[in-house]
């Protein structure tokens, strides 16, 4: 069997694994980002959006249509590999994959696979309750799918590496909380950042998440606060240097072996 053969088969049989796993707990996975996005297109759409005047020609509800399906993305990618990753470590059956004779490479690309897989069926499904409250829209949809992808890889590769650090099951919901949170609620999910005085536009540009969404946004409704090459050009950036620690984290055993 050619080494070629022998790797596609083992990245198959991790995707494999890491859909089953979400799949297979749907209601968990799946239900629960639903239910609260459409909270989300009831009040903050509905009822506060009602009294919010229209944000470049589109109505409240229209505009953060974008950052609510994206926030479910990124935060289903990451979620899903952090937890099946560090729990293949608590369990101590990462130990199989890192003596089987395959590459790092596919051990972290089966893993982000099941991530974005997982990330982009809970995006979908965010765009039908959207449906149920506004107009979908995509007035680019290369570019929308072109974000979309990404932005589930680059946080699929963050849940990896924090996966990786993690001692305990706290650890893996310490970076969740207190980073991708705050960076998710100031990336422009309900606001744009023109309407933030000059010194908080020019903090918001650190804000890796910010280029996603206003990508996102580009994709759906044809405006944004970022130059689309650019947000993609720093998102892809982003991909490649997680990609790169990722790869020389599991090259070197950090967090794995003993």
């Amino acid at each position: 069997m050619s080494y070629s053969r022998v790797y596609a088969t083992a990245l198959m049989t991790i995707i494999r694994k890491e859909v089953r796993r979400f799949a297979s707990i749907w209601i968990q996975t799946i239900v629960p980002a639903a239910i609260t996005t459409a909270l989300y297109f009831l009040i903050f759409g509905k009822v506060i959006g009602s009294q919010i005047a229209d944000m470049d020609g589109y109505s409240y509800i229209e505009f953060i249509v974008p950052g609510l399906v994206l926030m479910s993305v990124l935060t289903n990618a990451y979620g899903n590999v952090v937890s099946s990753f560090y729990s293949s470590k608590f369990q101590h059956y990462v130990d199989e994959l890192l003596i089987a004779p395959v590459p790092d490479w596919i051990i972290l690309a089966g893993y982000v696979f099941g991530g974005v897989a997982r990330g982009l069926t809970v995006g979908l499904v965010v765009i039908l309750v959207a449906m149920l409250f506004t107009r979908v829209q995509l007035v680019h949809p290369l570019i929308s799918l072109l974000v979309f992808v990404l932005t589930a890889i680059l946080f699929s590769i963050a849940g990896f590496i924090n996966a990786v650090f993690a001692n305990n099951f706290d650890d893996i919901s310490i970076v969740p909380t207190f980073v991708l949170t705050p960076l998710t609620y100031l990336g422009g999910v309900f606001y744009s950042i023109s309407l933030l005085p000059p010194f908080w536009q020019s903090v918001s540009l650190a804000n890796p998440v910010l280029y996603m969404v206003n990508g996102f946004r580009y994709g759906m409704l044809g405006r944004s606060d970022i130059d689309i090459e650019i947000a993609l050009l720093i998102i892809v950036a982003f991909i490649l240097l997680l990609w790169s620690f990722a790869l020389r984290l599991l090259a070197h055993g950090t967090g794995l072996k003993t």
